[in-house]
């Protein structure tokens, strides 16, 4: 496993350090002597940040942007220490988790929700407010430059409604966060890549995340850096592999049976079974318990958000971030 990953284009993977080696990537985009950082795992993470830009000779002063993709706190938990250490950064989110990132209060309540408030603290520790004055938040197709290179923000809901994804115009690629799903390194066959749609709590949409899909094939990709597990390419193969995958879990959910903990169960073990089909299509070398211990924690919260998303089609979901 390496904690760098050097890309094309002056991008970097650097490892988080969240979970387990090469769970979720942070990516540093270095251009003209002047950087940008995309997700910024927990508040552990920082030092990891800060010493990978002064291996590449990048001053904290010299970073001018820190992007969030959404503000689940496996990418965006750290936002306010590394600002701290960084201080011409603007910090750029979609404007529905801009007032989160300066008051996160009600986050921590959300994530202590899913996780419990021991585990939420364990991973993310204490979540530190950015000044107001410091965040961007972005419109849809806005445009911002790091040193004459350009990105554009675009809204793309499905994963949550607070999720941009930042297309680089020298890359031809975007930073997709999770509207592209996850891929993860170890269970690639012959440097052939999969990916698998997240449909965690609580604002899953299938049909917002199919049309964030299609809008970034629209921009003819040459690869997607994901949040978990950095650089694919192939993009329309597993844009496809995505299409399918959503609909078919959406299909575990809607025929499982009652409600809380007995539908809960039986829509995880739906997911299993999806997975070991697609070990098998994919090739997969690792063993089946293997395997699903990779994917263990990405099915049980699939499993929690096609409940949330099966639940909001009876009564309408609160707003929420």
């Amino acid at each position: 496993m390496q904690d760098v990953i050097a890309h094309p284009d002056g991008i970097y993977a650097v490892d988080s350090g969240y979970g387990r080696p090469q769970l979720a990537a942070i990516h540093v985009i270095v251009h003209e002597g002047r950087a940008a950082v995309v997700d910024t795992g927990n508040n552990a993470s920082v030092p990891r940040v800060l010493a990978v830009l002064a291996s590449l000779g990048i001053a904290p002063q010299a970073v001018d942007w820190v992007m969030l993709t959404h503000i689940h706190l496996d990418h965006a938990g750290g936002a306010g220490s590394l600002m701290c250490a960084l201080p011409n950064a603007r910090l750029v989110v979609h404007p529905r988790g801009a007032r989160h990132m300066a008051d996160p209060e009600r986050l921590w309540e959300g994530t202590a929700a899913v996780y419990g408030a021991e585990r939420a603290f364990s991973l993310y520790g204490r979540l530190v407010p950015v000044p107001p004055e410091r965040i961007e938040a972005v419109g849809d197709g806005q445009v911002l430059e790091l040193a004459g290179r350009r990105f554009r923000t675009l809204h793309t809901p499905g994963h949550a409604r607070h999720h941009i994804c930042i297309w680089d115009d020298v890359a031809k690629a975007f930073f997709t966060g999770d509207t592209f799903g996850l891929s993860y390194r170890e269970l690639d066959v012959d440097g052939r890549a999969f990916v698998y749609p997240t449909t965690t709590p609580t604002q899953f949409d299938p049909d917002a995340m199919h049309a964030s899909i299609e809008r970034m094939l629209s921009f003819g990709p040459q690869a997607m850096y994901l949040t978990h597990y950095s650089r694919v390419t192939d993009v329309p193969r597993l844009a496809a592999d995505l299409h399918r995958l959503i609909d078919t879990q959406v299909a575990v959910a809607r025929a499982a049976r009652g409600d809380g903990v007995a539908r809960h169960v039986e829509i995880l073990a739906g997911l299993e079974q999806i997975a070991r089909e697609e070990a098998a299509r994919q090739g997969w070398t690792l063993p089946e318990s293997e395997m699903l211990e990779v994917l263990r924690d990405d099915l049980e919260l699939n499993a929690q958000g096609l409940g949330v998303w099966l639940d909001s089609l009876r009564v309408p979901e609160p707003e929420t971030v």
